[in-house]
């Protein structure tokens, strides 16, 4: 993508070096939170609320999450308990039941299409990365037999092109598995909702509302994150225009002054009022692995200063100006609120604060894809 010269309108600004460099992440926390049959939604403080029982979601993005984190001594055991947990849950065609009791016995919710496309997302991950040659196996075939999983809500369908993505770009996976991945991805192609409206940089010239939606939901920047995970993989050129042009305008409508102000739980539309609350955890963790995917396709370097502010916002680059995170258990705070952060270490929080910081430790040196080919 081709930038003219100088700034975009709106920018946030890498943190100031006041904050300090992003912290290691480590599973201690996720491994607190986990019991005999999975991964605990929520907590109270640091403490695992165990009566709110296993949720699907946070299987999926943990058994993700363990295989980024390999490296970390918990990483095996995370792995192992979240892909058996979504090893049960599965029904067929890539429906997965979505919660789970204390006791171990399955609640009558419905199946959950972003609960769905966050497991086949979770398997996808590891069918290509996982270092453990039995775990990835047990991934990649129950992620074969789930991944025919169709949804016509964005959400679902942005993270089943995130696993099948993974699973395109991995060398973990076999032909069967890339061949399935390949018709994800180009199903992606054409059903991920990117607008019209938004030009190179974001603007849409009149000030018009370029989002695909009549308002900002939540893990927005997963829908043009997502495309460009897919342009990448199917080498498609025009999909990651169109994406890079969302994502710059979603970039624009979330800055306010140097910082993220992300989109509070209730979403966003025209002419909201600014800043607004509960800023979830999940928006600064999708920003973040969307500017990463930007910078390495595009090799604009306002890519790089997006991902490292939303990694900021969980330092306390952010509206009110505090840290979203514990350091004494290197657990993620459940919102952001005006008076501050919202103390509870939620399995989701947490997870969102563990792959921003996995990804900015990753890719603090790295450079555009183009600079790694020209080298070669």
């Amino acid at each position: 993508m081709t930038w003219p010269d100088g700034p975009p309108a709106r920018w946030p600004a890498a943190p100031p070096p006041a904050l300090g460099p992003p912290p290691a992440p480590g599973l201690g926390h996720l491994r607190q939170l986990c019991g005999p049959h999975g991964l605990f939604e929520h907590a109270l403080l640091e403490r695992p609320r165990p009566e709110c029982g296993y949720c699907t979601d946070d299987a999926g993005r943990a058994l993700a999450l363990a295989c980024r984190m390999s490296q970390d001594p918990g990483a095996e055991e995370l792995a192992q308990l979240t892909l058996g947990f979504l090893e049960r849950a599965h029904l067929s065609e890539g429906r997965f039941r979505l919660r789970l009791g204390p006791d171990g016995t399955w609640t009558g919710d419905a199946p959950s299409d972003d609960a769905n496309g966050r497991a086949i997302f979770g398997l996808g991950v590891a069918a290509a990365t996982a270092p453990w040659d039995a775990l990835r196996e047990q991934a990649g075939a129950l992620f074969l037999g789930a991944c025919a999983f169709r949804s016509p809500y964005p959400r679902a369908t942005a993270y089943l092109a995130l696993g099948a993505a993974a699973v395109l770009a991995g060398p973990g996976a076999d032909g069967a598995q890339c061949q399935a991945a390949r018709q994800v991805a180009e199903h992606a192609a054409v059903a991920l909702p990117l607008g019209e409206g938004a030009g190179p940089l974001g603007s849409t010239g009149d000030g018009r509302w370029a989002w695909p939606e009549a308002r900002l939901a939540y893990a927005n920047a997963l829908l043009p994150g997502a495309a460009l995970a897919v342009a990448r993989a199917l080498e498609r050129p025009e999909l990651a225009e169109r994406a890079l042009g969302l994502l710059a305008w979603l970039v624009g409508e979330e800055t306010w002054g140097d910082h993220f102000s992300f989109t509070p739980v209730g979403g966003r539309g025209p002419g909201d009022r600014r800043p607004a609350w509960d800023q979830q955890p999940i928006e600064a963790a999708a920003m973040a692995h969307a500017s990463a995917l930007a910078y390495r396709l595009s090799g604009q370097a306002r890519w790089k200063v997006a991902r490292q502010a939303a990694a900021g916002w969980w330092l306390g680059h952010n509206d009110t100006g505090v840290a979203v995170w514990d350091p004494a258990t290197g657990g993620g705070y459940d919102g952001l609120g005006p008076r501050g952060a919202n103390l509870n270490q939620g399995a989701e929080s947490t997870i969102a604060f563990l792959a921003t910081m996995a990804l900015e430790a990753q890719l603090r040196d790295a450079r555009p894809l183009a600079a790694e080919a020209a080298q070669a």
